[in-house]
């Protein structure tokens, strides 16, 4: 199978490696050769993602390049959208990952400080990470995902925020945090929609929009 290389996966072997046999995976057929298979498709799309952008990302140009027969791709992936919502799943499971390593207890109870650093972990990830960026941030085109991955994400940001805040038991939580979770991306994928790439504009935007949603939270459930 030739042409398949990614940086992406290069600096984060075991974490894609986890995530490309997740959920999918248990519906998929467990020989070893079939998971072979869909990590050459991801990491295929992954790499013209990278080089030639999101249009590009189709099954012709997948087996076109991985040496994969179309059929053996089908098998997998019946649609282009398919491959990319599985992609959208692995980054954002992979930023909860990340997430989860680079955060403890800050020593703080001020919410624009907590608010703050889950803003900076997540845009250093995505700065960091051009493929997620590209695909999560930069499409003009909304790509559906599984719901799980956004809420594993939300969940650590979550965990993070009660670690330093004392936080009021109130229905729905949560959402609260879904939604929260929902606005930085938003802000970052404006900015970078705007900018042509991340910068601190969306970060310093991020922040203070998260943040204000937190406080009028807060004050109304006090």
């Amino acid at each position: 199978m030739k042409g398949v290389y990614s940086p992406f996966l290069h600096q984060s072997d075991l974490l894609f490696s986890t995530f490309v046999h997740n959920k999918f995976m248990d519906q998929a057929p467990k020989q070893e050769r079939s998971r072979k298979r869909i990590e050459v498709i991801l990491t295929t799309a992954e790499n013209i993602l990278l080089e030639n952008g999101i249009d590009s990302v189709t099954i012709a140009n997948i087996s076109k390049t991985s040496g994969l027969k179309r059929t053996s791709t089908y098998k997998f992936f019946q649609t282009p959208e398919a491959i990319k919502s599985m992609l959208i799943s692995n980054y954002l499971n992979m930023c909860a990952l990340d997430f989860e390593e680079k955060t403890s207890n800050i020593n703080t109870s001020e919410p624009s400080v907590v608010v703050m650093r889950s803003v900076e972990i997540l845009f250093n990830f995505y700065s960091e990470h051009e493929s997620a960026q590209k695909l999560l941030l930069s499409s003009s085109v909304i790509l559906p995902f599984e719901k799980e991955p956004f809420h594993f994400l939300s969940n650590k940001i979550q965990s993070f925020v009660e670690m330093n805040i004392s936080l009021p038991d109130i229905f729905n939580k949560d959402g609260v945090f879904r939604v929260i979770t929902q606005i930085i991306l938003s802000i970052f994928a404006l900015n970078t929609k705007e900018s042509g790439s991340l910068n601190e504009v969306g970060k310093i935007e991020a922040h203070r929009a998260a943040h204000a949603y937190l406080l009028n939270w807060l004050k109304q459930s006090s």
